[in-house]
């Protein structure tokens, strides 16, 4: 994201690796931890989520440009619109896409939205001053099946398994994608949250169907592939495990400080508000409690009430148990159909109740944060 105030500065992480070669295929290789050097745009970004999170929280939603009820943007005459937009005129500050199916090579993510179209949006989106996080709902590379096929996957792709080459190309296309997304030749800054959910087990990278340990060693040679070896360092990485059951560890999946620059959480409200609420007091002040301990920013990275059945969610519901939490974001998972959406939209029964959402002391649209973050525009 552009800003015109004064960069913050991270420090740099220099670790020495002793590495030793063998030419034993079974080997698995040993992780090199890196350097952590970012661009100065990723720097600047991680700086602007910083600076908003201390005025409130920014307002993000899922595919908010690519689609919404009763249009889309491959069919609407290549116009850049939103739900958010139809009914309050303003943009979400925070933009997010899923490049899920890049990994085969197609040329649509697994909602039909066509990657060249994605970046189109990306770059808007940016331009304007917003903040892109990109998720990535890889198929299966052991069975070929999507990512809710439970097949156990992670210890084929890490080094030694039996299909880290093709991991390895995996990346590579996503690597190459992520560097197609330029201004000034420049590749913009992403927060890429890979590998969500980890602590549920309906995804082959989660819970009883990888190891701990694998899915930490999954992390970081995916984090060191895009740094390394494909020279990218314009992305953020967060760390988002799903809603904590009692006796779940936020941080058992954690690959490290060197490979994180900002935590987040995903939980829904399946028409429980209780308990919806319970979730958000008890697993928002864990993200706190430890994202202030390592001085990174925190996001509430996925949420939603499907359909919006609830009277008033965004303002009685929501907004009480998420202000003055210190998060920099909350993003609204996307609107797919009439079954299937978590954002308000135009003629919705909620749409009254989310329009005194937006004005709202902490929520914060692209307007608030472009005043946040360049005051003298």
């Amino acid at each position: 994201m552009p800003i015109s105030l004064k960069k913050i500065s991270l420090y740099t992480l220099l670790i020495a690796v002793i590495a030793c070669n063998s030419n034993k295929k079974d080997k698995p290789e040993e992780i090199k931890e890196v350097d952590k050097k970012v661009s100065t745009s990723a720097e600047n970004l991680l700086h602007n989520i910083k600076l908003i999170s201390q005025k409130g929280f920014a307002i993000g939603h899922q595919d908010a440009t690519s689609y919404g009820l009763g249009w889309n943007y491959r069919n609407d005459t290549l116009q850049i619109k939103s739900d958010i937009q139809t009914v309050v005129n303003d943009f979400p500050a925070v933009f997010g896409f899923d490049i899920g199916h890049l990994e085969l090579g197609n040329t649509h993510n697994l909602d039909s939205v066509s990657f060249n179209h994605m970046r189109t949006l990306m770059l808007d989106a940016y331009k304007k001053g917003g903040i892109i996080t990109v998720s990535w709902h890889l198929d299966n590379p052991t069975s070929g099946g999507d990512s809710w096929d439970k097949t156990p996957a992670v210890s084929d792709i890490i080094s030694g398994g039996k299909h880290h080459e093709k991991y390895k190309e995996w990346v590579a296309r996503v690597a190459d994608f992520f560097k197609s997304v330029t201004v000034d030749k420049e590749p913009i800054p992403i927060v890429f949250r890979p590998f969500h959910e980890m602590n549920g087990g309906w995804f082959w990278w989660g819970e009883g169907n990888c190891s701990a340990e694998d899915y930490k060693t999954l992390w970081k040679e995916t984090v060191n592939l895009l740094r390394n070896e494909h020279k990218l360092d314009n992305l953020l990485y967060a760390y988002s495990p799903n809603k904590l059951n009692p006796n779940d560890d936020y941080l058992k999946y954690y690959p490290g400080d060197e490979y994180v620059d900002m935590l987040g959480i995903d939980i829904y409200d399946f028409d429980n508000a209780d308990d919806y609420i319970k979730s958000l007091k008890h697993d928002l002040a864990i993200v706190k409690q430890i994202a202030t301990e390592k001085q990174m920013p925190y996001a509430f990275t996925e949420t939603g009430n499907e359909t919006l059945n609830t009277p008033n969610w965004f303002t009685e519901v929501l907004y009480p148990n998420i202000k003055d939490t210190g998060i920099a974001w909350v993003l609204f998972w996307r609107n797919h159909s009439d079954t299937h959406h978590y954002m308000t939209f135009k003629e919705h029964s909620s749409e009254a109740d989310f329009k005194i959402f937006y004005d709202l002391p902490q929520t914060l649209f692209l307007h608030n944060t472009n005043t946040i973050i360049n005051p003298q525009q």
